[in-house]
């Protein structure tokens, strides 16, 4: 574990022992150019490991809280069995912190909870393995764990700890870094390492240093996986910014050693079934290892269908194991694309923006070679088309397409892929009727026929095309564009409602297929004329990397509510928006308003720590922003021209050093219209 936000319950040894620091990744804006060389250094050659482990750890879910114990454990083991887990790949069933007494014996031995584990470790071990599954174990590379109760480590007892863990049946350890008395991390872990392979069990060796030293440059042969950044929260901001940091680092993994993003949020409740889509699917692209970190007994359909998509598992597991890399990035549209051993590309079309994006790329920039026409799968709706070589989707906001594409004979047994979308963003003021247009594109080599789309509202909402809505054909590259007339009822309240854009067709054999679009409507309440403090504005959307976005406080990142008067070099100011990047903030601005401005820099709170920078987007384009700016500056003055913009978003990333206390205000912001 690793501090990137208020000390929690598992950093406080690292805070005591002042062992933090940044990882100093910035995302690429394309990473096929200025691409990290590849490592020299060989694998360990022992066969594990050789795709990335997929698994269970509790500690995203329960913590140190007493539900962690042995009958937790061995439920999540029937679980993996009952729920198709085990079949979709799922393997080890993990440990993390506070399964131990905080003493060892008077032989120095580790000693399990006998209130959690009454049966001991290996008791547990044994039930696993009779799963036809796998147990991890967990301790650091300290001289105690991360637990503020404060957990023997394994720093000076490497050996008894790995002979007591390969005489259990542990199949895994994940080694931390909290109290590690500044001892080098190369020795400790490669000290680890030695004690493991003596004891002659096979055990993955995880490396838990949080990107503290780089371990992608030097644990090749040390250890199967290792940890890039900090840790992990339930919030999109948080995932953005481990993704981002671990994206440049692909040439580091492959086969027996990978790069670590940290265990997943699926079904933890603090993101979108979308937003967790694209979790899943990032991680997978990124051949990342797949750990659950929800407690399963109380996981939701939904979060079972994300985890246990056997072709998006099939992507992180592909044995070729490379990782994928950008291909482009702009404007929160991001391509990534990663290679399969069958020769084809897995590519994920990205959105990390507020609001929908049509997103595009093509075979030949992703690697295929010129063929007449590809098969393209849609990993999420389980599909399949042809497509001439566009690769394109309009991409719901934070949302994720994840398609396989091949150049193979049979493409032309697919119906067409057919791209359709709503132009630009459907903003409503309730009881005012609204003009949006639908687009619908042939991609595919073949010709879509009979061709239809159908926009519908929710309940008491007026649709009505203005323009044809169907044609008898669409050849490749052709469009269709229909406009529709919007109206929510007079008193609809403000926030997202969800239209429906549907599409169907015939391919030119017959075949019929049809799409299913969902797409936001955002009810909106204009701005008022004059000047007004956008603190006390409603927003569309507001995402912030921990923590809520607060209103006229700082970020206290947990709760809403909790911040403190926003402070910044010393000056205390009544009015503004605390968030901790990375964050966004957008606003309806209806295209009647003119200036943004603000004092923005790091609050005081954090002493010495957080860097960030911000960025005014008017409708996706900057048209302001800082340097990087950190605690020991003044606020800066930042003035945005926004004229004729429909949306404004607030901006603020990490500053280019990774997230660490990045505790951001935009003080005194005002919109004038």
């Amino acid at each position: 574990m690793r501090h990137t936000g208020t000390p929690r319950h598992r950093i406080v040894g690292a805070l005591t022992a002042g062992l933090l620091c940044t990882a100093g990744l910035t995302a690429p804006a394309v990473a096929a150019s200025g691409a990290p060389a590849a490592p020299d250094t060989a694998t360990l050659a022992d066969g594990l490991a050789l795709t990335p482990p997929m698994g269970f750890n509790n500690w995203n879910s329960t913590h140190c809280r007493a539900e962690f114990n042995e009958a937790m454990v061995k439920g999540i083991a029937d679980l993996f069995v009952a729920k198709g887990l085990k079949a979709a790949g799922y393997q080890y069933v993990n440990l993390d912190d506070c399964w131990a007494l905080p003493q060892r014996d008077a032989d120095g031995k580790l000693v399990p909870d006998p209130a959690r584990f009454p049966g001991g470790i290996k008791a547990v071990a044994d039930y696993v393995h009779s799963k036809g599954l796998k147990l991890g174990i967990y301790t650091s590379a300290g001289t105690k764990t991360c637990s503020d109760i404060g957990f023997p480590g394994g720093l000076g007892h490497e050996y008894s700890d790995a002979r007591q863990f390969a005489d259990w049946g542990v199949d895994y350890l994940k080694y931390d870094n909290c109290n590690n008395q500044g001892v080098d991390a190369k020795q400790r872990y490669t000290t680890m390492r030695d004690a493991l392979k003596a004891t002659g069990r096979p055990i993955v060796f995880s490396i838990c240093e949080w990107g503290q030293n780089k371990p992608w440059e030097w644990a090749a042969d040390v250890g199967h996986l290792w940890r890039t950044t900090g840790d992990i929260s339930d919030s999109w901001g948080s995932m953005l910014a481990i993704a981002k940091q671990n994206l440049p680092l692909a040439p580091y993994a492959g086969p027996g050693h990978w790069n670590d993003p940290d265990m997943l949020e699926v079904g933890n409740g603090g993101m979108t079934d979308t937003e967790y889509r694209s979790h899943f699917s990032l991680w997978s692209v990124m051949a990342a290892p797949l750990l659950i970190g929800t407690d399963l007994r109380k996981a939701s359909d939904a979060t079972y269908e994300i985890l246990g998509n056997k072709e998006v598992i099939a992507v992180d597991q592909d044995p070729l194991g490379k990782q994928g890399t950008v291909v482009s990035s702009a404007g929160g549209r991001w391509v990534i694309a990663k290679q399969m051993r069958d020769g084809s590309r897995a590519v994920a079309l990205f959105n990390e923006s507020s609001t929908a994006q049509r997103i595009a790329t093509t075979a030949q920039a992703v690697g295929l070679p010129a063929a007449d026409g590809y098969t393209l799968r849609d990993l999420w709706r389980h599909t399949s088309y042809n497509t001439a070589g566009t690769i394109a989707a309009t991409v719901p906001a934070h949302g994720t397409v994840l398609v396989r594409v091949a150049a193979d004979g049979g493409w032309a047994a697919q119906p067409p892929a057919v791209e359709a979308g709503l132009d630009g963003g459907a903003y409503v003021e309730a009881g005012k009727p609204v003009t949006v247009t639908s687009t619908v594109t042939d991609l595919g080599r073949t010709p879509a026929r009979t061709v239809s789309v159908a926009l519908t509202g929710p309940a008491g909402w007026t649709v009505k095309a203005a323009s044809p809505t169907t044609t008898a054909s669409l050849p490749t590259g052709r469009s269709l564009s229909t406009a529709w007339t919007v109206t929510a009822p007079a008193g609809t309240p403000s926030g997202s409602y969800g239209l429906t854009l549907t599409t169907s067709y015939r391919s030119p054999t017959g075949v019929r297929a049809a799409n299913t679009l969902p797409v936001t409507a955002s009810v909106v309440v204009p701005p008022p004329a004059g000047t007004s403090y956008l603190g006390d504005l409603p927003w569309l959307s507001a995402d912030s990397g921990w923590g809520p976005v607060e209103r006229n406080t700082s970020n206290g990142e947990s709760a809403a509510g909790d911040g403190h008067p926003i402070t910044v070099g010393g000056v205390v100011y009544g009015k503004g928006l605390g968030v901790h990047a990375p964050s966004t903030v957008a606003y309806y601005t209806g295209r009647s308003c003119e200036t943004v401005s603000a004092s923005v820099g790091v609050d005081d709170e954090k002493g010495t720590k957080g860097t960030v920078a911000f960025e005014v987007r008017a409708d996706g384009r900057t048209v302001a922003s800082t340097g990087v700016l950190t605690n020991a500056m003044p606020a800066q003055t930042l003035t945005a021209d926004v004229s004729g913009a429909q949306v404004v978003e607030l901006v603020v990333t990490d500053g280019g050093d990774g997230v660490d206390s990045d505790h951001a205000d935009w003080a005194d912001a005002r919109l004038t219209c």
